[in-house]
């Protein structure tokens, strides 16, 4: 898949920007060299059983998107752009979710190893920026994709060429890294003058905004609108498709077509809702209540990649019959 092609792309930035943020760091007003990641305020234990918990999610997001890539790049019947764009998302879902699900299971498991270095903290931050914002880019291409599909069936194979989708989802990752670097910039250069604790279990922008003694409100601002001028586009791009796709379906005489219709449509909008509906209720309400905001973000950064998979899986009739081939083809051979 083209997630694959872009670490040569997306690494070299990684490195120049922990290297520059680390230099930052050091200069930094409390020269802030590591930080100590609170996790959930629970009794202690209640870890082992958190541990188990994200272990069990975690091994499921594993197991469901490595299994979606690997249905998808078998199977030649799948080889089309919903299922190419399908294949993108899975891996974006396995490779944020790698960056945050280990790290919170090492504390959870051990209560003298809850710290992270400056520059952990900044990888793990931009990698989740990066791949969070290429999510909701790629969701975007996704209704897009389907709006050509049901409002202009007879031009979508000349349309959705493989040129516009390999453009479509090289743009994605492109935005989410120049997203993901402004943020992470703009972060890290804030003067830590505060505790060390993150009162989170990875590094997010809230827990970390409320280490800095600055006055965060240009800031503020500048993230606002930074992240509007990103998430907006998309936001519009998915309502109109599916304000089109809509509209054509109820035109559709037969009630099996509506049906099927509806049906190639529900499992995408159903991960836009919870997707964007955990993601604003946890960056544009106010930050008053810490231990709710951990809770909702559970839903975009573990439970979100866990479900996306079983929900394309089991309402999709072609990667059931494709899982069922693939599942005989490792029967016959053992």
């Amino acid at each position: 898949l083209l997630g694959w092609r872009f670490h040569l792309f997306v690494f070299p930035c990684i490195s120049q920007q922990v290297s520059a943020m680390s230099d930052r760091g050091t200069n930094n007003h409390s020269e802030v060299t590591d930080f100590i990641l609170v996790g959930f305020r629970v009794r202690p234990e209640l870890h082992i059983l958190l541990f188990l918990l994200f272990l069990l999610v975690y091994a499921m997001i594993l197991l469901g998107n490595v299994g979606m890539m690997t249905i998808i790049m078998t199977d030649p019947r799948l080889n089309t752009p919903m299922y190419f764009f399908l294949g993108n998302l899975s891996f974006i879902d396995l490779f944020y979710s790698s960056v945050i699900a280990p790290k919170a299971m090492v504390n959870f498991w051990s209560e003298s190893n809850k710290s992270i270095s400056f520059a952990g903290c900044v990888t793990q931050f931009f990698l989740f920026a990066l791949f969070m914002v290429a999510e909701g880019f790629l969701l975007a291409a996704m209704a897009y994709d389907r709006f050509i599909a049901i409002c202009n069936p007879l031009l979508y194979s000349v349309q959705m060429s493989a040129r516009l989708c390999t453009q479509l989802v090289a743009g994605s990752y492109i935005c989410g890294c120049i997203s993901s670097v402004l943020q992470t910039s703009m972060t890290f250069t804030l003067p830590f003058c505060g505790s060390r604790a993150i009162d989170d279990f990875f590094c997010d922008i809230r827990p970390l905004q409320r280490l800095s003694c600055s006055d965060l409100f240009i800031y503020r601002m500048i993230s606002f609108s930074l992240s509007s001028i990103i998430t907006l586009p998309t936001i519009v791009v998915i309502i109109v498709s599916y304000m089109y796709i809509v509209s054509t379906v109820l035109k559709i005489h037969s009630s099996e077509g509506r049906k099927k219709a509806f049906s190639t449509c529900s499992s995408h909008l159903g991960v836009v809702s919870v997707l964007y509906g955990a993601v604003f209720f946890t960056y544009l309400t106010p930050d008053r209540f810490p231990e709710l905001s951990k809770v909702t973000s559970l839903c975009y950064t573990l439970v979100t990649p866990m479900l996306n998979p079983l929900i394309y899986s089991l309402r999709n009739k072609d990667v059931k019959e494709a899982l069922k081939k693939l599942l005989e083809m490792k029967n016959a051979i053992l």
